[in-house]
């Protein structure tokens, strides 16, 4: 039976496509004394392009921006810093997020995370959110020093859960970070579908809005 429930970050409670929208958009508006020489949507196209959905640290993205539209009243570590100071009030959460995790918690599941990126700066994405309240433990890459889709940091959330793999679910985006890597070590991977991958052929269920995921813990809570 089900007793813990665990989250990616990134791509799964937060929309992490329309949080960097939002933010780049902010920043360019906030900061356009020094970039008034670029076309706003340029300046957004370009960083959702380099940024590539996270997957390029923002050194390099604000790096080769500096470069491209010839930047010269901010350094592209003005830039960096403005990113990790200011993300954080531009966090979307997706649809019926508070709704599903107080409904989990309600149930009497155990709630975790496990996130890759830098610890700071993912806590306080959650901390925006609102959700840390729900979770009994929050595992960071950095602070864990291990990540995803190392078999260890799931094993070392479920020990801290003090639940068994097999009475655990992780809820993911992608297709071997999240639900491959969780299912290695036993526990029941769903995918929260995401249009940059074609599918998680592997994955035990599929799910396109949070508000599904009761629904297959309700399923799978009693014992088999």
């Amino acid at each position: 039976m089900i007793k813990a429930a665990l989250f990616d970050l990134d791509g799964t409670l937060l929309n992490r496509d329309a949080s960097v929208h939002a933010f780049i958009t902010n920043q360019y508006e906030r900061l356009y004394p020094s970039l008034h020489h670029i076309p706003k949507d340029l300046y957004i196209s370009r960083f959702i392009e380099l940024d590539q959905r996270g997957s390029v640290w923002k050194d390099r993205v604000y790096k080769q921006l500096i470069e491209e539209f010839m930047i010269s009243e901010l350094t592209w570590k003005e830039l960096l810093e403005d990113y990790v100071s200011q993300f954080k009030h531009s966090c979307v959460p997706f649809l019926h997020l508070h709704n599903m995790l107080g409904e989990l918690k309600v149930a009497g599941l155990k709630l975790g995370m496990i996130t890759n990126g830098f610890g700071r700066f993912q806590m306080d994405n959650i901390l925006a959110l609102e959700i840390e309240h729900y979770f009994h433990e929050i595992l960071i890459s950095e602070w864990e020093g291990l990540k995803k889709p190392d078999p260890e940091i799931f094993g070392r959330a479920t020990k801290r859960l003090d639940v068994e793999p097999q009475e655990c679910i992780f809820v993911g985006d992608h297709p071997e970070y999240d639900v491959y890597g969780a299912q290695k070590i036993g526990m029941k991977g769903v995918w929260k579908r995401d249009p940059q991958w074609r599918d998680a052929k592997h994955a035990d269920a599929v799910i396109d809005d949070l508000a599904d995921l009761t629904r297959f813990i309700r399923t799978h809570k009693q014992p088999e």
